[in-house]
């Protein structure tokens, strides 16, 4: 078994602004060995730790699909000291790359079902693995419905597979922004707003949120209200993610340990947490 203190070397394949707001960059990690390459098997959801010599090591969740083969994507919003670092990597550099770590959507009992997608912000990442995923074996689930927003259409990330999935019968599409901007003529309201107006139904149903803790705050009542079982909604809290593997005990929530328990809980196992989260 590897050592989950010792990361494996990754190389910066690709590094490119994913905002206007040039605060959120996105990077393509390719493997530097081929046998971690071989060795390296994760699932939507889960996510990976990234250290700079020199500077420390930082929690991102994973943006490719296990179906992308050969790279791995992250979308770093620049905050700290490790993300002003990474944001500064140049093509060919050299970082390491502990993981994958923490648990995944499941998406097992997805299949044969209805799938509400929802995200804000720069916390699209783990969600786009999800939509890559099950685009890429579409048979296996049912209705896929994505609604997503962020403050300016600037900010939203990956806006050129929005456009395709946008193109796509089998899939709908709600991009919704904060508030009126020249030139947009999509939806305008913050997400919690555009799913009470959208109703995606629960029958069938599985939802999925992940965004900030504001966000995901008001979103919860509106699926419930729309009777989504609490069993039935799904969120992850990445953001308290720390250490990765629950030796800190700086994500800890009540009995659990986010890092080792999670990132991704149903509300139903949230429901008689500490409100903390």
């Amino acid at each position: 078994m590897r050592n989950a203190y010792l990361p494996i070397p990754m190389k910066v394949k690709r590094i490119y602004f994913e905002t206007d707001d040039r605060m959120l960059k996105t990077l393509d990690l390719e493997f530097v060995n081929q046998e971690d390459m071989e060795k390296f098997s994760y699932m939507p959801g889960q996510f990976c730790e990234i250290s700079i010599p020199g500077k420390g090591e930082a929690p991102f969740g994973i943006a490719t699909s296990p179906t992308e083969p050969g790279f791995l994507r992250f979308t770093v919003n620049k905050a700290g000291v490790v993300t002003t670092a990474i944001h500064y990597l140049e093509e060919g550099e050299i970082v390491g790359l502990r993981g994958p770590l923490g648990n995944w959507y499941p998406v097992d009992k997805f299949q044969g079902k209805n799938v509400v997608v929802i995200g804000g912000g720069f916390a699209f990442t783990t969600l786009r693995s999800l939509v890559v995923y099950m685009m890429n074996d579409r048979d296996k689930y049912g209705k896929i419905t994505v609604i997503y927003g962020a403050i300016a259409p600037g900010l939203l990330s990956y806006k050129d597979e929005l456009d395709e999935w946008a193109k796509d019968p089998s899939i709908e599409m709600f991009i919704t922004v904060d508030k009126e901007f020249p030139g947009w003529d999509g939806l305008v309201g913050f997400v919690p707003t555009i799913v009470e107006e959208k109703k995606p139904s629960p029958e069938n149903a599985y939802a999925v949120v992940c965004g900030p803790p504001i966000m995901i705050k008001f979103t919860l009542p509106k699926l419930l209200d729309l009777g989504f079982p609490p069993e039935r909604i799904y969120t992850s809290l990445e953001r308290r993610m720390k250490c990765g593997i629950g030796k800190c005990g700086r994500c800890n929530i009540g009995p659990y340990f986010v890092c080792k328990d999670g990132p991704v809980f149903s509300f139903k196992e949230l429901e008689n947490l500490p409100k903390e989260y």
